[in-house]
């Protein structure tokens, strides 16, 4: 079973490896929705597999640097797409939520990414 949080953050960015001309090679921002899903076996006790506050409090940090930021000055998120941006979550926050599923970052209302970590070279 999963559940997920999604936070709201804004930001902005530019692709610097698009061709030119590229129109997400100029800054711009996005309003991006970020989900952070945790999978587990709800506790017989408590009747959930996680307190959603608790995954507040893991993914806080990592909002504190995300929003109202310029992405391409952190470190690593210099080419910052919508993938760079999901694996980044991931490789700060797993070692903090064990239970970690997923990533969705959606940039847009209608496009985005999901990031499981199978893929995940380091």
């Amino acid at each position: 079973m999963r559940i997920y949080k999604e936070f709201r953050l804004e930001a902005a960015h530019l692709l610097p490896n698009v061709p030119a001309g590229h129109k997400c090679r100029r800054l711009h921002g996005h309003s991006f929705s970020i989900a952070v899903h945790v999978q587990g076996v709800a506790d017989a006790q408590s009747g959930w597999i996680m307190d959603f506050a608790d995954i507040s409090a893991a993914f806080n940090p990592l909002f504190e640097q995300l929003d109202h930021r310029y992405l391409n000055e952190l470190p690593g998120l210099e080419n910052p797409t919508s993938e760079v941006l999901a694996r980044w979550i991931w490789v700060r926050l797993k070692p903090v939520l064990p239970a970690l599923a997923a990533i969705h970052v959606g940039e847009t209302c209608n496009s985005g990414c999901q990031y499981e970590g199978e893929l995940d070279p380091g």
